[in-house]
């Protein structure tokens, strides 16, 4: 049975960590499935890390959907969260509403994530009043990477913090089931995380969260171009694929694959037939 908002409401409640992972694909969808990841976040960092963009602005509706689709056929347990990317929501909630609503219906996502604190909280509110959950998203926003002057640790100073805390109290009373905090100082979130009901899920927000969020390709190691700070490597497979790709070239110009065991045979009579032809 798949999980549901409640379910994750449910963990906050009983104080139990709440685990999300990014995933951009079936295969990856499937391992972090099996692996027992409860949330799965489709995120539009997938123009970084999958599409190659230097930042998230460029990923599309269709971009999202399409990756959408893959993880929900992957991941059969995990709540999916589908990542609204740049400009799909910010004009009006109508506009807002069909995009979410592609999301859901076209791309089999069970909720919804979008940036922004008070300026979004009647998008947020006209959303769930239709039936899409949403989860909120406040600190550094990436999608105003070019308001914000680069990705800098957000709510430092007194006014920034109180701003903080005041956005995440209006998604909560706009509906969002849960808030992911990018990188903002860990006091900050445990004080924010502490004033709500619905669960924080932090990344680069310290360890007060009531869940976090890391990147399929930061964890694993996959992605070299940059580590950021609050990514743990719990592997490094970008040199164990590189290294193996590298042996796979090496013996297919020494002739040393593919041999027959990786061939397939047939009758020798029809063999000499066609060599007699």
């Amino acid at each position: 049975m798949r999980i549901t908002i409640r379910d994750i409401r449910k963990m906050k409640d009983e104080g139990r960590p709440i685990v999300m992972l990014t995933a951009y694909d079936y295969t990856s969808a499937k391992l972090a499935d099996e692996a027992g990841i409860p949330m799965i976040l489709v995120g539009d960092s997938l123009g970084m890390v999958v599409l190659g963009y230097e930042n998230t602005i460029p990923v599309t509706m269709d971009d999202m959907i399409h990756h959408i689709k893959a993880v929900v056929r992957g991941a059969r347990r995990a709540l999916v969260v589908g990542d609204m990317p740049f400009m799909s929501y910010h004009i009006n909630p109508e506009q807002a509403m069909s995009n979410a609503a592609r999301m859901i219906q076209e791309g089999g996502a069970q909720a919804v994530k979008l940036e922004g604190g008070r300026r979004m909280a009647p998008t947020v509110e006209r959303l769930v009043a239709n039936g899409i959950p949403v989860m909120g998203h406040i600190g550094l926003t990436p999608q105003s990477i070019h308001q914000l002057g680069g990705y800098r640790v957000q709510g430092r100073d007194l006014d920034a913090a109180r701003a903080l805390i005041d956005d995440a109290l209006a998604l909560q009373d706009a509906g969002a089931f849960s808030i992911v905090l990018e990188t903002v100082p860990a006091p900050l979130a445990r004080l924010i995380t502490g004033r709500l009901s619905i669960p924080t899920i932090g990344i680069g927000a310290g360890p007060y969260c009531d869940g976090q969020v890391q990147v399929f390709h930061d964890l694993l190691g996959l992605f070299e171009d940059f580590v950021p700070r609050h990514a743990k490597r719990y592997a490094e497979l970008a040199g164990t694929i590189r290294d193996a790709i590298s042996r796979y070239k090496a013996e297919v110009e020494s002739g040393e694959f593919p041999t027959m065991e990786h061939s397939f045979s047939m009758d020798e009579a029809v063999v000499a037939q066609l060599e007699a032809e």
